[in-house]
């Protein structure tokens, strides 16, 4: 399985860019998708608006657990059993890491099917808009398996550094979202308006379709790696799966409460502070998934490099993936700084708001790169199995935010000090990912 493997032999940065190509695409029409639903639900009422707001950070969580943290759990086991030359582990993995997205998929269910109402009520839903919330949950995540055998089997197939197949799969997933939502959701055609929870059913069918067809793939005869039922059960097989995704897990924790607390925090400044941040944010919802697909492009070459005990080739992989991440989303960064109005005037024409997302552009955007830059090691960072240095990382960006956040509104600070004190996070966040992955040995993974 190594001999005359790309991911082994080929000069580093072509290859990694190859590999990125297809998932960049894959990954923004995805994020376009969330664009799409939100304005099929904008149009069905403010009311509608209001719950999928307090649904969405849920159904984000779900999808960075699912896809990137136990994905790139898949993806590090598999390809560095591919490394190692162990075809029958890497085939084996592929069983394991299906029963382990199961087992999540069904807790996910039961978590928001049961206690949905209660962590919406939490998070500040009342009245109508939690019933809309309660509306559009019950719905998506009685489907919640289908996502994540969707995203188990598109990392299975990336960690044997076939990038092709889950990229053209998620970006049919996606346009069957769009065009799902729109007919179940508004009633386009001769079918009935099912408002906000036609919506959610467009996200159900359009990723089952996703898992049938990844599963039929892994089936055949053309995937270098094969689902077969007939592999015994091995708790070490689990365990080379859990411990990368487990971990990587705390990382999606944290970067989930990392923006629940800051929309907190700026919803303290008032409405207009609030929605020029939205406005920054929805930049960085499109910028995040080009890091991703660079990242999950580094977990397999990281891995497979480690299993055939390339110690140096795998570093080198980190850091070339991180710096192409930093340049590509440091010039958008830098873009957006300069000129912040080429973004922020496509959504409003306040001009409270307007300055509010100009102050965060000209505070974030120069730091953009080095969140880029953190965020691509911790993916490479999970293909040798390595991440104390990432959480940690991360964990210190979120204290920073936290409690400078609450000291800034203690002292009656301007809005403006909160958004330098975000862009001060992200540069630290890049740099203390860096010290980490450069002081934490590789040797031994």
């Amino acid at each position: 399985m190594t001999s005359q493997n790309p991911l082994l032999n080929a000069p580093i940065f072509p290859t990694i860019w190859k590999l990125s190509l297809p998932n960049m695409i894959a990954m923004v029409a995805t994020a376009l998708v969330s664009i799409a639903e939100t304005a099929y639900i904008g149009q069905l009422g403010t009311i509608q608006l209001a719950g999928i707001a307090l649904v969405f950070p849920m159904i984000m969580l779900q999808q960075m657990l699912s896809a990137g943290s136990m994905g790139g759990g898949i993806s590090s086991a598999i390809s560095r059993a591919i490394g190692a030359g162990d075809a029958h582990k890497a085939n084996a993995l592929v069983w394991h890491a299906t029963l382990i997205s199961l087992v999540l998929g069904l807790l996910f269910s039961a978590l928001f099917l049961i206690w949905g109402r209660d962590i919406f009520a939490l998070v500040g839903g009342k009245s109508e808009a939690l019933e809309q919330a309660v509306i559009y949950a019950d719905v998506a995540f009685t489907g919640a398996i289908s996502i994540w055998l969707t995203n188990a089997f598109a990392s299975a197939i990336r960690g044997s550094g076939n990038m092709k197949t889950p990229s053209v799969t998620l970006m049919w997933v996606a346009a069957g979202q769009v065009v799902l939502g729109g007919v179940l959701g508004l009633g386009w055609g001769p079918i009935p308006r099912l408002g906000i929870g036609g919506v959610a059913a467009g996200q159900v069918i359009a990723f089952s379709l996703g898992a049938v067809s990844l599963y039929r793939y892994l089936r055949s005869d053309q995937s270098r790696v094969r689902l077969q039922f007939s592999s015994a059960l091995n708790p070490r097989f689990f365990k080379d799966i859990l411990k990368v995704g487990a971990v990587a897990s705390i990382s999606s924790l944290q970067t989930v409460l990392t923006i629940l607390i800051l929309t907190k925090i700026v919803s303290g400044f008032g409405a207009e502070a609030l929605a020029g941040y939205g406005i920054g944010t929805r930049l960085e919802f499109l910028l995040i998934p080009i890091t991703f697909a660079i990242g999950v492009a580094c977990v397999p070459m990281v891995g497979m490099a480690l299993g055939a005990g390339q110690v140096t080739r795998a570093r080198h992989v980190a850091w070339i993936g991180a710096g192409l991440s930093a340049l590509i989303v440091g010039v958008i960064g830098a873009v957006v700084a300069f000129f912040p109005a080429a973004w922020s005037s496509l959504f409003t024409v306040n001009p409270a708001v307007l300055a509010n997302a100009n102050s965060y552009f000209s505070w974030a955007g120069p730091c953009y790169g080095f969140f880029g830059f953190g965020l691509c090691l911790y993916f490479a960072s999970q293909g040798a199995g390595k991440l104390m240095g990432p959480v940690l990382a991360g964990t210190l960006r979120l204290a920073m935010v936290t409690v400078g956040g609450v000291m800034l509104v203690t002292q009656g600070a301007p809005v403006q000090d909160m958004f330098a004190l975000i862009g001060l996070a992200m540069l630290v966040y890049g740099i203390a990912t860096g010290l980490g992955v450069y002081l934490v040995s590789w040797k031994e993974a």
